[in-house]
């Protein structure tokens, strides 16, 4: 290979490197937003009523599916 090739090859991979550490810095920015918002959701008052509310309206839904009430959307 000619030096010129390798050389933009060379800038090639350190650009892609460049960008690969800031997604992974983004990456853990948003999984400690993530962890953070969690963690402020879980001392709202009726917190535990809102999980109940949501796993009894998962729990329905999932029998609806089952039971063919609810297609599936295949588009």
């Amino acid at each position: 290979m000619k030096e010129d090739t390798l050389i933009k090859m060379k800038n090639q991979v350190e650009s892609l490197k460049n960008v690969m550490n800031f997604v992974m810095e983004k990456i853990k920015y948003l999984d400690t937003m993530a962890i953070g918002t969690l963690e402020t959701i879980k001392n709202m008052p009726d917190y535990d009523k809102a999980i109940e509310s949501l796993k009894n309206e998962n729990e329905k839904l999932e029998k609806e599916r089952k039971d063919g009430v609810i297609k599936q959307n295949t588009k």
